[in-house]
């Protein structure tokens, strides 16, 4: 039994206050809708459900959204407080026993088998998994950002997507469970194609489904697979499965530590200031004893921008490092992408290296040395992959293996499996 956790409209309800005046208008109050990044393409995010309901969606141009929705109201993006927000939900769900895989801000997902006996069945962990979302943090309470919680809906269903589509027609305090495929697979024909939307992979193929008169996920599934693979290719075969109630295995996100200095600036400041600044970060962040002496791998720099707004930029160091100069060297260069100017400015480590203390031997042996040459090559090659995974994760690096050399299907022949130097 798969466990779903949606959060409807979470990154404007956190821009707009995170209260739950906040959450009533994300959800239908009011036409709001986050308004363009400093710098980016002018294309409004997140709406509301009043601004829906007049035409307006995510990624539309600025004007054409003002000129469908004349009272439309623009919110300042707030990225860096909604993933603080939805660290803590994400927090809260671990902290019951849950393996949660985030699929997006305000979607979590994770498996309740394994918490069926800390929690008395599956009833128990439905109800623990919404005394987790409606239990603040003395944060969040400082700043008055609990009213998105109330919001959540809580699904249940054999596979991500059949809880997925569960969530969605949950209410408030009041979970809807999918208990046996046949359910699930009766509650997913009768449910829009809008609902593929959700998944990165089919979220392409709503809108040339909804052309082609196919409006729910019925009318999609009986469809034949060989149609749908002359047309749109691999993603129209998993819009099918998803349809017929079948779906990929759950991807828990790994256990991770996050380390995190921040800085509020009595000015608007930019260059010199906000390299003095930066320098002040690292060697605060450096100093912290949590880190016990390991190295940096990746480190996010944010700001607060004076206009409204924030900004991140997500930096991966070639070689993992202790060394206060070389990462100044290494941040200051992203101060330049800054928009605009800053009213305060964080860093936080996300992925941690080996300790600074570990080095390999003093001397590898001569030029000529085969095995000193070799394992120089593998320490290299480790940091080339642990560089690799901590930009892209744990897929990044993958080596082929030939298992079946003399099978007449390709897909057979060779598989990929984790690289390991």
């Amino acid at each position: 039994m798969i466990v779903c956790l949606h959060l409807p409209r979470f990154e404007l309800a956190v821009a707009a206050g995170g209260g739950a005046q906040a959450a009533e208008d994300a959800l239908g109050g009011a036409a709001l809708a986050i308004a363009p990044a400093p710098g980016g393409q002018p294309r409004v995010g997140e709406v509301s459900g009043a601004a829906e309901a007049r035409g307006v969606h995510r990624g539309m141009a600025l004007g054409e959204a003002l000129a469908r929705c004349p009272e439309l109201r623009l919110v300042p993006g707030d990225p860096l407080q909604a993933g603080r927000a939805w660290e803590e939900v994400a927090c809260a769900l671990e902290g019951i026993g849950a393996a949660v895989e985030l699929a997006s801000p305000g979607l979590a997902f994770f498996a309740a088998d394994g918490l069926r006996g800390l929690h008395g069945g599956e009833a128990g962990v439905i109800a623990a998994a919404g005394r987790a979302l409606r239990r603040p943090d003395r944060g969040a309470l400082d700043r008055g950002r609990m009213g998105y919680r109330g919001t959540g809906r809580i699904g249940a269903g054999p596979t991500r997507f059949c809880a997925l589509a569960a969530a969605l027609r949950a209410r408030p305090r009041r979970a809807r469970v999918l208990r046996d495929p046949v359910e699930a697979r009766r509650h997913l024909a009768a449910c829009p194609v809008e609902l593929l939307a959700h998944r990165a992979e089919t979220a392409e193929l709503v809108q040339p489904l909804c052309r082609l008169g196919i409006r729910t996920l019925g009318e999609l599934a009986a469809l034949r697979p060989d149609a749908l693979a002359d047309r749109f290719g691999e993603p129209g075969l998993l819009a099918r499965r998803l349809a017929l109630g079948e779906d990929t295995p759950l991807r828990p996100r790994e256990a991770g530590e996050r380390l995190e200095e921040a800085l509020e600036l009595w000015e608007a400041g930019s260059g010199p200031a906000l390299e003095r600044v930066l320098g002040l970060l690292v060697d605060r962040l450096l100093a912290r004893p949590e880190r016990r002496g390991r190295t940096l791998r990746a480190l996010v720099l944010a700001a607060r921008l004076a206009a409204g707004g924030t900004w991140s930029e997500r930096v991966v160091l070639r070689e993992a490092l202790s060394d206060p100069r070389r990462l100044r060297l290494a941040l200051a260069s992203r101060l330049a992408l800054l928009p605009a100017p800053a009213a305060a400015l964080s860093l936080v480590a996300e992925r941690f290296g080996p300790p600074e203390g570990a080095q390999g031997a003093l001397a590898l042996g001569s030029p000529d040395d085969a095995h000193g040459a070799r394992l120089a090559r593998r320490a290299r090659l480790g940091e080339a992959v642990g560089q690799a995974r901590a930009a892209a994760g744990p897929g990044a690096a993958l080596r082929a293996l030939c298992v079946d050399p003399d099978s007449r299907v390709p897909e057979r022949r060779v598989v990929l499996t984790p690289f390991a130097p």
